[in-house]
């Protein structure tokens, strides 16, 4: 191969991204193979990927992992969707109405610095072991970083912008559709990512609520029955599944949102 045309490959960014975004999980399984090859590691603690996959294989076959899979995912969509719909209408509702802003102000910030978690003995009580208390959990982690996101970025819209609206004599409904939405579009989509993400960690601590199914649930029964290649399974799924979601909102979103968020990865 001729070095001019070798170093228009070398030069093509997709290249070179792609490759970057190999190099450390290549370089971890790795290790993790031939660790476990040839006793590096706690065969207890760190089991050898084979029989990660074995067990993987097993929970398949029989239908449970697909099943975890299927409960998590309907209690994290059905949890983020109230949390995020009501955080971006208190969202709105505070940046129109200054006055319920500040009467708001300090319930939510009493109820933002609290763990979610150090609140499961009340949700339990209020709401039982069903699946009222592991909503409850998935909402709290993932109400308010949708709300202050889209918050900030209606606070931040350009002055300039809503005088405009103001000259053009737009209502309340244009104004909303055609300044405020496309002028706050970079806060909010960063908001509801960051909020489905909380959604998403905080499925495990909902589901070690009395939980009979899910992916938190098949973590916390592995370790009661000492499976740590099932514990694996659990967290490698919870991973896997967690950066498919994301990839598959971040498509839903405009092009110069989109590639926001990658950050220059791509």
């Amino acid at each position: 191969m001729r070095p001019t045309r070798l170093k228009g490959i070398v030069a093509k960014p997709g290249y070179a991204s792609f490759a970057a975004l190999l190099i450390l999980p290549v370089l971890g399984f790795l290790l993790w193979l031939v660790g476990s090859r040839y006793g590096w590691f706690n065969a207890y603690l760190l089991p050898p990927p084979v029989e990660v996959w074995t067990a993987a294989v097993d929970l398949w076959g029989k239908g449970l992992l697909a099943e975890h899979v299927e409960v998590s995912l309907m209690r994290v969509l059905v949890g983020f969707a109230l949390s995020g719909s009501s955080a971006l209408l208190l969202a709105a509702l505070n940046y129109r109405f200054p006055l319920i802003r500040r009467m708001t102000f300090l319930p939510l910030e009493a109820i933002r610095v609290i763990p979610p978690l150090a609140l499961v003995p009340l949700l339990i009580l209020w709401f039982g072991i069903g699946e009222g208390s592991k909503l409850a959990v998935i909402i709290l982690a993932s109400f308010f970083p949708v709300y202050l996101s889209a918050l900030t970025a209606l606070q931040t819209v350009d002055p300039k912008l809503l005088q405009m609206a103001q000259t053009l004599n737009l209502n309340k409904l244009e104004t909303i559709r055609f300044v405020l939405v496309p002028g706050a579009s970079a806060g909010l989509s960063t908001g509801l990512r960051l909020g489905f993400g909380y959604a998403w960690r905080a499925l495990v601590g909902a589901e070690l609520i009395a939980a009979s199914a899910g992916l938190g649930y098949l973590i916390l029964d592995s370790e009661q029955l000492a499976r740590t290649d099932r514990i694996f399974v659990g967290i490698v799924v919870i991973a896997i599944t967690g950066m498919v979601l994301d990839a598959i909102f971040r498509s839903l979103l405009p092009a110069d949102d989109r590639q926001r968020m990658l950050g220059g990865v791509f």
